[in-house]
């Protein structure tokens, strides 16, 4: 392993312990503005959904399956709110749309 590896090693944990120590040392009481706390309160869905987003459109084969599939989704979770029946109808409507696109 070359040496530069250390060093970028060392250099990605100092990065995410600086990320998690400085809330700690710099935010030590409690955050009173309502809009602070109210942008802070979305900052998990929000890095959950950059995070997905491109895996799912990206996941298939097609990206058009892969938009398919994520409309399917949204539009049962919506209506139903099942999380089984969401997974399912995702999955139905890529492999369908799979199908239908090999055979033309």
């Amino acid at each position: 392993m070359n040496n530069l590896n250390f060093l970028y090693i060392a250099i990605m944990g100092l990065a995410i312990y600086l990320v998690r120590m400085l809330p700690l040392v710099l935010l030590r009481r409690e955050i009173k503005n309502v809009y602070l706390r109210s942008f802070l309160s979305y900052v998990p869905y929000v890095t959950l959904a950059a995070m997905t987003f491109p895996a799912i459109i990206t996941a298939t084969g097609n990206i058009i399956s892969g938009i398919v599939g994520l409309v399917c989704a949204a539009i049962i979770a919506y209506v139903d709110g099942n999380l089984f029946k969401v997974s399912v109808g995702a999955c139905l409507a890529v492999f369908v749309t799979e199908f239908i696109m090999g055979l033309l």
